[in-house]
Protein backbone atom coordinates (compact mmCIF):
# COMPACT_ATOMS: atom_id res chain seq x y z
CA UNK A 1 0.00 0.00 0.00
CA UNK A 2 1.23 2.91 -0.84
CA UNK A 3 0.95 6.63 1.58
CA UNK A 4 -1.07 9.31 1.20
CA UNK A 5 -0.89 12.45 3.49
CA UNK A 6 -4.02 14.89 2.67
CA UNK A 7 -3.45 18.47 3.96
CA UNK A 8 -6.82 19.78 4.90
CA UNK A 9 -7.89 23.70 5.91
CA UNK A 10 -11.23 25.24 6.07
CA UNK A 11 -14.09 23.01 6.25
CA UNK A 12 -14.79 23.21 2.58
CA UNK A 13 -11.08 22.05 1.38
CA UNK A 14 -10.81 19.17 4.58
CA UNK A 15 -14.03 17.96 3.08
CA UNK A 16 -13.09 17.84 -0.62
CA UNK A 17 -9.69 16.21 0.62
CA UNK A 18 -11.70 13.40 2.53
CA UNK A 19 -14.13 12.77 -0.74
CA UNK A 20 -11.25 12.51 -3.03
CA UNK A 21 -9.50 9.70 -0.37
CA UNK A 22 -12.69 7.86 -0.59
CA UNK A 23 -11.65 6.92 -4.30
CA UNK A 24 -8.17 6.04 -2.97
CA UNK A 25 -8.76 3.72 -0.11
CA UNK A 26 -6.85 1.18 -1.54
CA UNK A 27 -3.40 2.87 -0.18
CA UNK A 28 -3.02 4.19 3.50
CA UNK A 29 -4.18 7.36 3.93
CA UNK A 30 -3.65 9.94 6.55
CA UNK A 31 -4.89 13.98 6.91
CA UNK A 32 -3.44 16.98 8.86
CA UNK A 33 -4.49 20.33 9.31
CA UNK A 34 -2.78 22.97 7.27
CA UNK A 35 0.58 23.70 8.94
CA UNK A 36 3.54 26.31 8.46
CA UNK A 37 6.92 25.88 9.07
CA UNK A 38 9.51 28.33 10.24
CA UNK A 39 8.51 32.23 11.72
CA UNK A 40 4.52 30.99 10.39
CA UNK A 41 4.83 28.24 12.37
CA UNK A 42 5.86 30.38 15.58
CA UNK A 43 3.53 32.75 14.86
CA UNK A 44 0.83 30.03 14.38
CA UNK A 45 1.84 28.91 18.03
CA UNK A 46 1.02 32.77 19.66
CA UNK A 47 -2.41 32.93 18.19
CA UNK A 48 -1.69 35.66 15.92
CA UNK A 49 -2.80 33.82 12.64
CA UNK A 50 -5.76 32.34 14.73
CA UNK A 51 -8.19 34.20 11.57
CA UNK A 52 -6.40 31.93 8.99
CA UNK A 53 -6.22 28.30 8.30
CA UNK A 54 -3.46 27.56 9.77
CA UNK A 55 -5.28 28.01 13.74
CA UNK A 56 -7.97 28.88 15.77
CA UNK A 57 -11.47 27.57 14.93
CA UNK A 58 -10.51 26.72 11.71
CA UNK A 59 -8.07 24.29 13.10
CA UNK A 60 -10.28 23.39 15.31
CA UNK A 61 -12.92 22.34 13.28
CA UNK A 62 -10.79 20.33 11.03
CA UNK A 63 -9.57 17.99 13.44
CA UNK A 64 -13.29 17.91 14.83
CA UNK A 65 -14.27 16.77 10.96
CA UNK A 66 -11.25 14.40 10.88
CA UNK A 67 -12.33 12.58 14.09
CA UNK A 68 -15.82 12.39 13.49
CA UNK A 69 -15.47 11.08 9.89
CA UNK A 70 -12.75 8.62 11.61
CA UNK A 71 -9.98 9.14 9.41
CA UNK A 72 -6.06 8.63 9.92
CA UNK A 73 -4.77 11.93 11.31
CA UNK A 74 -0.76 12.30 11.18
CA UNK A 75 -0.50 15.57 12.68
CA UNK A 76 2.11 18.11 9.80
CA UNK A 77 3.07 14.63 8.33
CA UNK A 78 5.63 13.86 10.75
CA UNK A 79 4.84 9.89 11.17
CA UNK A 80 5.21 8.82 7.65
CA UNK A 81 7.21 8.59 4.72
CA UNK A 82 5.00 9.57 1.97
CA UNK A 83 4.55 8.44 -1.33
CA UNK A 84 2.29 11.32 -2.56
CA UNK A 85 1.10 14.97 -0.91
CA UNK A 86 -2.63 16.20 -1.95
CA UNK A 87 -2.72 20.18 -0.34
CA UNK A 88 -5.66 22.11 -0.47
CA UNK A 89 -2.96 25.30 -1.12
CA UNK A 90 0.14 26.08 -2.30
CA UNK A 91 0.68 29.43 -0.32
CA UNK A 92 3.17 27.87 2.02
CA UNK A 93 5.05 24.92 0.61
CA UNK A 94 6.33 22.76 3.48
CA UNK A 95 9.46 21.88 4.17
CA UNK A 96 8.98 18.01 4.81
CA UNK A 97 6.84 17.79 1.32
CA UNK A 98 9.31 19.41 -0.71
CA UNK A 99 10.99 16.13 -1.72
CA UNK A 100 7.07 14.57 -2.32
CA UNK A 101 4.85 14.01 -5.30
CA UNK A 102 2.56 16.68 -4.73
CA UNK A 103 -0.85 17.28 -6.16
CA UNK A 104 -2.64 20.47 -5.96
CA UNK A 105 -6.31 20.97 -5.40
CA UNK A 106 -8.22 23.95 -6.19
CA UNK A 107 -10.35 25.49 -3.17
CA UNK A 108 -13.03 27.63 -5.01
CA UNK A 109 -13.17 31.10 -5.82
CA UNK A 110 -9.19 32.79 -5.83
CA UNK A 111 -8.90 36.59 -4.28
CA UNK A 112 -8.75 39.05 -7.07
CA UNK A 113 -5.41 40.40 -8.37
CA UNK A 114 -4.89 43.91 -6.17
CA UNK A 115 -1.64 45.77 -5.59
CA UNK A 116 -0.57 43.50 -3.29
CA UNK A 117 -0.62 40.65 -5.62
CA UNK A 118 1.43 42.30 -7.81
CA UNK A 119 3.83 43.90 -5.51
CA UNK A 120 4.46 40.15 -4.30
CA UNK A 121 4.57 38.43 -7.59
CA UNK A 122 7.30 41.82 -8.58
CA UNK A 123 9.08 41.24 -5.38
CA UNK A 124 8.72 37.51 -5.18
CA UNK A 125 7.83 37.94 -1.58
CA UNK A 126 5.94 35.26 0.71
CA UNK A 127 2.60 34.01 -1.67
CA UNK A 128 0.62 33.95 1.67
CA UNK A 129 1.19 37.85 1.62
CA UNK A 130 -1.36 38.06 -1.41
CA UNK A 131 -3.67 35.10 -0.21
CA UNK A 132 -5.66 33.34 -2.57
CA UNK A 133 -4.81 35.00 -5.10
CA UNK A 134 -1.08 33.82 -5.89
CA UNK A 135 -2.60 30.16 -5.45
CA UNK A 136 -0.71 27.51 -8.15
CA UNK A 137 2.56 30.30 -8.46
CA UNK A 138 4.73 27.76 -6.22
CA UNK A 139 4.94 25.38 -9.29
CA UNK A 140 6.28 22.27 -7.13
CA UNK A 141 3.53 20.52 -7.65
CA UNK A 142 2.72 17.82 -10.22
CA UNK A 143 -0.42 18.74 -11.39
CA UNK A 144 -3.05 21.35 -10.52
CA UNK A 145 -6.58 20.32 -10.26
CA UNK A 146 -8.31 22.89 -11.46
CA UNK A 147 -12.41 23.84 -11.53
CA UNK A 148 -12.57 24.77 -15.34
CA UNK A 149 -11.34 25.83 -18.44
CA UNK A 150 -12.00 29.67 -17.12
CA UNK A 151 -9.41 29.11 -14.32
CA UNK A 152 -7.18 26.91 -16.61
CA UNK A 153 -6.72 29.92 -18.83
CA UNK A 154 -6.65 32.69 -15.66
CA UNK A 155 -3.90 30.46 -13.81
CA UNK A 156 -1.58 29.81 -17.40
CA UNK A 157 -2.19 33.98 -17.80
CA UNK A 158 -0.22 34.37 -14.12
CA UNK A 159 2.38 31.83 -14.81
CA UNK A 160 1.40 28.60 -14.05
CA UNK A 161 3.02 25.77 -16.42
CA UNK A 162 0.18 24.56 -18.95
CA UNK A 163 1.19 20.88 -18.73
CA UNK A 164 0.31 21.07 -14.95
CA UNK A 165 -3.06 22.02 -14.85
CA UNK A 166 -5.49 19.44 -15.23
CA UNK A 167 -9.44 20.27 -15.61
CA UNK A 168 -11.03 17.93 -12.88
CA UNK A 169 -13.76 19.95 -11.62
CA UNK A 170 -13.30 20.18 -7.71
CA UNK A 171 -15.75 18.41 -4.87
CA UNK A 172 -18.55 20.59 -3.28
CA UNK A 173 -19.31 22.77 -6.49
CA UNK A 174 -19.80 20.18 -9.28
CA UNK A 175 -23.03 19.30 -8.44
CA UNK A 176 -25.05 21.85 -7.69
CA UNK A 177 -28.51 20.34 -8.52
CA UNK A 178 -27.68 18.43 -5.31
CA UNK A 179 -28.54 21.10 -3.05
CA UNK A 180 -32.07 21.62 -4.73
CA UNK A 181 -32.89 18.39 -2.14
CA UNK A 182 -33.06 20.51 0.99
CA UNK A 183 -34.57 20.85 4.59
CA UNK A 184 -34.22 25.04 4.32
CA UNK A 185 -37.56 26.27 5.55
CA UNK A 186 -37.58 29.76 4.02
CA UNK A 187 -37.92 29.98 0.14
CA UNK A 188 -37.89 32.81 -2.58
CA UNK A 189 -35.79 35.18 -0.50
CA UNK A 190 -33.00 37.70 -1.28
CA UNK A 191 -29.95 35.70 0.17
CA UNK A 192 -26.88 37.88 1.36
CA UNK A 193 -23.62 35.89 1.95
CA UNK A 194 -21.19 38.44 3.77
CA UNK A 195 -17.09 37.70 4.02
CA UNK A 196 -14.73 37.34 6.76
CA UNK A 197 -12.44 40.70 5.20
CA UNK A 198 -12.08 42.42 7.76
CA UNK A 199 -11.19 39.48 9.58
CA UNK A 200 -8.34 39.29 7.43
CA UNK A 201 -7.30 42.63 7.59
CA UNK A 202 -8.95 43.15 4.24
CA UNK A 203 -11.04 46.32 3.18
CA UNK A 204 -14.56 45.72 3.90
CA UNK A 205 -17.42 48.71 3.55
CA UNK A 206 -20.03 47.13 5.27
CA UNK A 207 -22.50 49.55 5.65
CA UNK A 208 -22.24 50.22 1.74
CA UNK A 209 -22.65 46.72 0.73
CA UNK A 210 -25.64 46.65 2.93
CA UNK A 211 -27.33 48.93 1.76
CA UNK A 212 -27.16 48.16 -1.54
CA UNK A 213 -28.35 44.43 -0.82
CA UNK A 214 -31.33 45.60 0.69
CA UNK A 215 -32.19 47.41 -2.35
CA UNK A 216 -31.59 44.76 -4.82
CA UNK A 217 -33.66 42.86 -2.19
CA UNK A 218 -37.18 44.82 -2.42
CA UNK A 219 -39.89 43.09 -0.97
CA UNK A 220 -38.06 40.01 -0.40
CA UNK A 221 -37.31 38.24 2.68
CA UNK A 222 -33.80 39.30 3.56
CA UNK A 223 -31.53 36.55 4.52
CA UNK A 224 -27.80 36.99 5.93
CA UNK A 225 -25.64 33.92 6.12
CA UNK A 226 -22.41 35.25 7.40
CA UNK A 227 -19.09 33.90 7.15
CA UNK A 228 -17.48 31.57 9.43
CA UNK A 229 -14.73 33.20 10.13
CA UNK A 230 -16.94 36.58 11.01
CA UNK A 231 -17.43 38.14 14.30
CA UNK A 232 -21.14 37.43 14.85
CA UNK A 233 -22.13 39.65 17.50
CA UNK A 234 -20.48 42.80 15.46
CA UNK A 235 -21.54 41.87 11.84
CA UNK A 236 -25.41 40.50 13.07
CA UNK A 237 -25.76 44.05 14.98
CA UNK A 238 -24.25 45.88 11.67
CA UNK A 239 -27.04 43.95 9.75
CA UNK A 240 -30.27 44.38 12.47
CA UNK A 241 -29.11 48.49 12.16
CA UNK A 242 -30.25 48.80 8.81
CA UNK A 243 -32.51 45.81 8.10
CA UNK A 244 -34.15 44.89 11.22
CA UNK A 245 -36.61 42.31 9.96
CA UNK A 246 -33.31 40.36 8.67
CA UNK A 247 -32.74 36.82 9.19
CA UNK A 248 -29.16 36.08 10.51
CA UNK A 249 -27.72 32.98 10.38
CA UNK A 250 -24.09 32.52 11.47
CA UNK A 251 -24.14 28.94 10.90
CA UNK A 252 -26.13 26.16 8.12
CA UNK A 253 -25.29 24.71 4.75
CA UNK A 254 -25.04 27.88 2.74
CA UNK A 255 -25.35 25.65 -0.44
CA UNK A 256 -28.92 24.71 0.84
CA UNK A 257 -30.11 28.71 1.20
CA UNK A 258 -28.20 29.51 -2.21
CA UNK A 259 -30.74 27.04 -3.65
CA UNK A 260 -34.12 27.87 -1.87
CA UNK A 261 -33.02 31.78 -2.73
CA UNK A 262 -34.38 34.26 -5.58
CA UNK A 263 -31.32 36.16 -5.82
CA UNK A 264 -27.87 35.71 -4.01
CA UNK A 265 -26.10 39.05 -3.61
CA UNK A 266 -21.97 38.18 -2.65
CA UNK A 267 -18.74 40.29 -2.00
CA UNK A 268 -16.04 37.64 -2.95
CA UNK A 269 -17.84 34.33 -1.88
CA UNK A 270 -17.19 31.07 -4.18
CA UNK A 271 -21.03 30.68 -3.59
CA UNK A 272 -21.49 32.74 -6.21
CA UNK A 273 -20.67 29.66 -8.04
CA UNK A 274 -23.74 27.26 -6.87
CA UNK A 275 -25.85 30.40 -7.58
CA UNK A 276 -24.49 30.60 -11.40
CA UNK A 277 -24.74 27.00 -11.88
CA UNK A 278 -28.59 26.98 -10.28
CA UNK A 279 -29.51 30.17 -12.61
CA UNK A 280 -29.96 32.05 -9.88
CA UNK A 281 -29.75 36.13 -10.22
CA UNK A 282 -26.18 36.55 -8.59
CA UNK A 283 -24.68 39.82 -7.70
CA UNK A 284 -20.89 39.99 -6.36
CA UNK A 285 -18.13 42.41 -6.51
CA UNK A 286 -17.15 40.56 -9.79
CA UNK A 287 -17.42 41.01 -13.39
CA UNK A 288 -20.64 38.54 -14.23
CA UNK A 289 -19.05 37.18 -17.43
CA UNK A 290 -15.47 36.30 -15.81
CA UNK A 291 -17.91 34.53 -13.41
CA UNK A 292 -19.43 32.40 -15.64
CA UNK A 293 -16.36 31.48 -17.37
CA UNK A 294 -14.57 30.98 -14.51
CA UNK A 295 -17.46 28.44 -12.84
CA UNK A 296 -16.89 24.94 -12.03
CA UNK A 297 -17.86 22.47 -14.52
CA UNK A 298 -20.86 20.26 -13.48
CA UNK A 299 -20.31 16.68 -13.38
CA UNK A 300 -22.20 15.29 -11.34
CA UNK A 301 -20.17 15.01 -8.62
CA UNK A 302 -17.36 12.98 -10.32
CA UNK A 303 -14.65 15.19 -9.92
CA UNK A 304 -13.24 13.48 -6.46
CA UNK A 305 -12.85 10.34 -8.56
CA UNK A 306 -11.10 12.55 -11.63
CA UNK A 307 -8.75 14.13 -9.17
CA UNK A 308 -8.16 10.36 -7.68
CA UNK A 309 -7.50 9.16 -10.82
CA UNK A 310 -5.00 12.03 -11.35
CA UNK A 311 -3.55 10.91 -8.44
CA UNK A 312 -3.21 7.35 -9.57
CA UNK A 313 -0.60 8.09 -12.49
CA UNK A 314 1.70 9.44 -9.54
CA UNK A 315 1.19 5.99 -7.34
CA UNK A 316 2.52 3.70 -9.92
Amino acid sequence: MKKILFICGSINQTSQMHQISRHLTDNDCYFTPYYGDGLVKMLTGTGLLDFTILGGSFKENTERYLRDHGCGIDDEGRQNDYDLVLTCSDLIVQKNIRNKKIILVQEGMTDPENMVYHIVKKLGLPRYLASTSTTGLSNVYEKFCVASDGYRDLFIRKGVRPEKIVVTGIPNFDNARQYLDNDFPYKNFALVATSDARETFKFDNRKAFLKKAISIAGERQLICKLHPNENVTRSTREIKELAPQALVFPNGNAHHMVANCDVLITQYSSLAYTGIALEKEVHSYFDDEMLKKLTPMQNGGSSAQNIAYVCRDYLQ
